[in-house]
């Protein structure tokens, strides 16, 4: 036998062996919704190792390890959260109850402004084991800090400090981010010019990246924020995302429809604009941001934001530090235990908060934050709807309950309850919407090839349970969860497995 017969011989054997270690699944009694919002139907699909192989409608002929009945429940591909805070909860919960039990797979993170180094970010995920696929942004707000130097954001940057961020941008893109986010309301990029993020979104642009912007007002000044992101799109020609639109200005409540207008026409114009959104009518963030103009002190200016810009009544602090006492009371409830008027609160909740951040320079835990009432309903349902906005949590596993129960609470309430949309319609915005959006060309859908990212769940009992008073609460419905072929969470439990991966730009 010649050298070359032997070496082939031997390839044959080793792959063999190597398809005999693979842990070969077998799903049935299923109907798959499979990401694309086409109707439901039934057919095995058969997993190997982290891969979808055969999905068909006859049982296929193969040596199974494993059968899974769905008991004629939908079987659905992982959910994206497509704006996620919930990576710091992968290190300290490694059974990543609040993303598993609700039935994401893959968490985009780096949004609002803030993110990891892509070189620490791969170093980690090499030595710490994750529930979750994880897949990044490059924050502006992270850019100016290591350019100006993160007690002096408030200010334009120059001209030196701006060709800084876009060459360390430029490098995050080729290490594999997947765009710019920006978080222009909050303060560390509140004071940047256009210019400078037109810049930024241009060095984005010249490398196939995204724009992801929670943008610079979501209340007095909306029309301008919505603009400035038009104009991005317009100018650099990429792809361009509304983070967690809504509309916080209770005087503008209803006009969701004159907003998607405004969007549509950019779409019209050639302009690749749309929005993530998540399924609450309060919001989560710091107390600061209910002042636009960042006058602290100004009590009209408190006085206007229990007025227009959140219910004091409805609002809830989920964090602070400064008198943990506080947790988990509104703001008026607050006022009446100091004798204040809510306005008056919310300044001195925030001057607290700041005596406490200049007292304690190394405190490394959140000082303040509060889930805010601020928008209405059928706004809400109005943006959902909208066919291209895309779901997400914008949640972490503390807090707000959007962290637990967002994508169960679109299925639930919003999906069976109030039928705003048919289920493949909301498990395509959950997920092949989200993949197209962001790339992934081997998630987000049931199609043999891709991995097996997975859901079983239940559409007569999905519901979210998490509250204000109770944030932490699994939802119930979903039965079975799978992150690269393996089995993270099933009877509302981990499983224990870490089969996570870091999602980079291609």
């Amino acid at each position: 036998m010649t050298i070359s017969r032997l070496l082939l011989l031997f390839l044959c054997v080793l792959f063999s062996k190597h398809l005999l270690s693979q842990k070969i699944t077998l799903i049935h009694n299923v109907n798959i919704v499979d990401g694309n919002a086409k109707p439901a139907y039934k057919a095995f699909v058969l997993i190997q190792d982290s891969k979808i192989i055969y999905i068909g409608s006859k049982k296929p002929n193969a040596s199974i390890d494993l059968v899974i009945d769905g008991k004629g429940k939908i079987l659905a591909p992982g959910f994206i959260d497509s704006h996620s805070h919930h990576f710091g909860d992968l290190n300290k919960n490694k059974a990543g109850l609040s993303t598993s039990s609700q039935g994401i797979t893959t968490i985009v993170i780096g949004q609002d402004g803030n993110s990891y180094p892509m070189d620490s970010l791969t170093k980690w995920m090499q030595a710490n084991p994750v529930v979750s696929n994880v897949a990044s942004y490059t924050g502006q707000s992270s850019l100016r800090e290591i350019a100006m130097g993160e007690n002096d954001l408030y200010r334009n940057a120059t001209a030196k400090e701006i060709d800084q961020m876009k060459s360390i941008l430029a490098l995050e893109l080729e290490k594999g981010s997947l765009g710019l986010s920006t978080g222009l309301e909050y303060e560390a990029s509140f004071y940047s010019s256009k210019q400078e993020v037109l810049d930024l979104a241009k060095v984005t642009a010249a490398h196939d990246g995204l724009y992801t912007s929670h943008i610079r007002s979501e209340d007095l000044h909306m029309d301008e924020a919505i603009e400035e992101i038009i104009e991005i799109g317009r100018q650099t020609k990429m792809p361009v995302q509304v983070s967690h639109i809504k509309i916080a200005n209770q005087l503008n409540w209803g006009t969701a429809n004159l907003i998607l207008k405004k969007l549509d026409d950019a779409r019209k114009a050639g302009i690749n604009i749309s929005a993530d959104i998540y399924p609450y009518t309060f919001w989560n963030s710091t107390l600061r941001v209910l002042f636009p103009g960042k006058d602290f002190d100004n009590l009209a200016s408190a006085e206007m934001a229990t007025k227009q810009l959140f219910d004091p009544s409805a609002s809830y602090l989920m964090q602070y530090a400064p008198i943990p006492s506080y947790k988990g009371k509104s703001v008026t409830e607050i006022g009446i235990e100091r004798n204040e008027s809510p306005a008056q609160a919310l300044m001195s909740l925030i001057k607290i908060a700041e005596d406490f951040k200049n007292a304690n320079p190394n405190y490394t835990g959140g000082i303040e934050a509060i889930a805010g009432k601020a928008m209405s309903e059928e706004d809400v349902k109005v943006f959902m709807a909208w066919p291209e906005a895309i779901i997400c949590s914008d949640g972490n596993a503390g807090g707000h309950p959007r962290g637990y129960g967002a994508f169960t609470r679109v299925l639930g309430k919003y999906v069976r309850e109030e039928k705003l949309m048919p289920i493949e319609k909301a498990i395509y915005k959950m997920t092949g919407q989200s993949a197209d959006f962001f790339g992934f060309k081997d998630r987000g859908r049931i199609a043999v090839g891709h991995y097996a990212d997975l859901v079983l769940l239940d559409p007569n009992t999905v519901i979210d349970q998490a509250n204000i008073k109770n944030s932490n609460a699994l939802s119930t419905g979903i039965d079975m969860v799978w992150v690269n072929g393996t089995i993270v969470y099933q009877a509302q439990k981990s499983t224990g497995k870490q089969p996570g991966v870091l999602i980079k730009r291609k």
